[in-house]
């Protein structure tokens, strides 16, 4: 027997469609809340020593939390090549605006104690919030534009041809999953500054994460009910094989309404998923009036969980659907890389994806503990 030939194709398909699924929620979970905090910046601190202990709550660990964003990213380029060239083709403006932004944390980090001006360091504890909340937005526009399908189409020689534009993305529905992904990743950063920060900053934080777990609830809901009655989702009408070749064109698909609720009917057990989306935001908004630190944080992550796990349940077995050509849309089973590329690459997740979990717990214990004004006014200390 061949290797790679001890799992199975459809079940190599399904396992990589979990494992981006676990890198994505990983990337929300972690470095989320390093984006919340950064929205935060300008609203929960209102002195440069204040703003410190915000900026240090995540200073030591932003840029570990940065790997699960590169992991997502390489997940998607090996296992599904077909997802990468067309959402880095169709999406590469928002994806520089990302970019943009992100290179913003690190260069504000390093550089907004360099000089002892008021002006200096307010200008970049802005860049600071645009670093925070420019990625937290756009990452949920562009879950929203992929619950509507995304202009693409596939040519008979399989030549991808993108014909939607940058603005086309800013429709109404993409700025509500937009504002979700906004208020999900500042009740998770609030969550964080509570556990973390002390004094104004830590209460100013429980009351605007207060706020965010109730937006979160309501924006959820809203989206759900607009996806039950506005959107229009995505069926597959044709055979087609789990183990078949990575040809999207061998299958057809059309628009229906409702389509991206049938999977709840077929696989009862995914309920489960949305109901974690809710309970996870109201038991955060309780954990926050309660004072009770790291639950709230448990619950927020809880949260982003359900929220995320409903988005790729609801449109399974469908990954990146096109309103252009339904036929052109890229699912698990027609957009994978080969049986054996699927394999080898489990085999070095399976190694290395456990040591990067054991060194990630590691660091957080090692740097366990609150952030105050004496630690950052601390000569000798090393805070930002």
């Amino acid at each position: 027997m061949i290797l790679h030939e001890l799992i199975d194709y459809e079940t190599l398909r399904i396992i990589w469609w979990v494992l981006l699924g676990v890198l994505l929620i990983a990337f929300a979970t972690t470095d989320g809340f390093d984006l919340g905090v950064g929205t935060l910046l300008p609203f929960v601190a209102k002195n440069d020593t204040e703003r410190r202990i915000a900026i240090n709550t995540i200073g030591a660990t932003w840029e570990g939390n940065q790997v699960w964003l590169i992991l997502g990213g390489g997940a998607i380029f090996a296992a599904w090549p077909p997802l990468y060239a067309v959402s880095f083709s169709g999406f590469y403006l928002a994806m520089f605006a990302i970019l943009f932004a992100l290179i913003l944390r690190p260069v504000g980090f390093k550089y907004r104690s360099k000089r002892d001006s008021a002006s200096w360091r307010n200008g970049w504890d802005w860049a600071l919030f645009v670093g925070g909340f420019v990625p937290s937005l756009i990452f949920g526009v562009a879950v929203g534009n992929v619950l509507q399908g995304v202009p693409f189409r596939f040519a008979d020689d399989m030549r991808i041809f993108y014909e939607g534009s940058f603005f086309a993305l800013l429709n109404p529905y993409a700025l509500l999953c937009g504002l979700l992904s906004v208020a999900m990743l500042i009740m998770h950063g609030s969550a964080w500054l509570v556990l973390k920060a002390t004094g104004p900053v830590a209460d100013r934080a429980r009351r605007f994460g207060s706020i965010a777990a109730l937006a979160v609830i309501v924006l959820f809901a809203l989206g759900g009910l607009l996806l039950w009655m506005g959107i229009t989702g995505y069926r597959i009408t044709s055979d087609i094989s789990p183990i078949g070749p990575s040809n999207p064109l061998l299958k057809t698909a059309s628009l229906e309404g409702g389509a991206w609720l049938a999977n709840y009917g077929t696989y009862p057990w995914m309920i489960v998923a949305p109901i974690l989306g809710f309970l996870g935001a109201t038991a955060a908004f309780l954990a926050l009036q309660a004072r009770r630190e790291v639950v709230t944080l448990l619950f927020s992550k809880l949260s982003i969980t359900g929220i995320i796990s409903t988005v790729g349940l609801s449109m399974f077995p469908f990954i990146l659907p096109s309103s252009l050509d339904p036929k052109s849309s890229l699912t698990v089973w027609d957009a994978s890389s080969s049986h054996q590329t699927l394999f080898i690459m489990l085999v070095v997740t399976v190694i290395f994806l456990p040591i990067i979990f054991a060194y990630t717990a590691w660091v957080y214990k090692v740097l366990w503990g609150k952030v105050d004004e004496k630690s950052v006014t601390d000569k000798n200390s090393h805070a930002y």
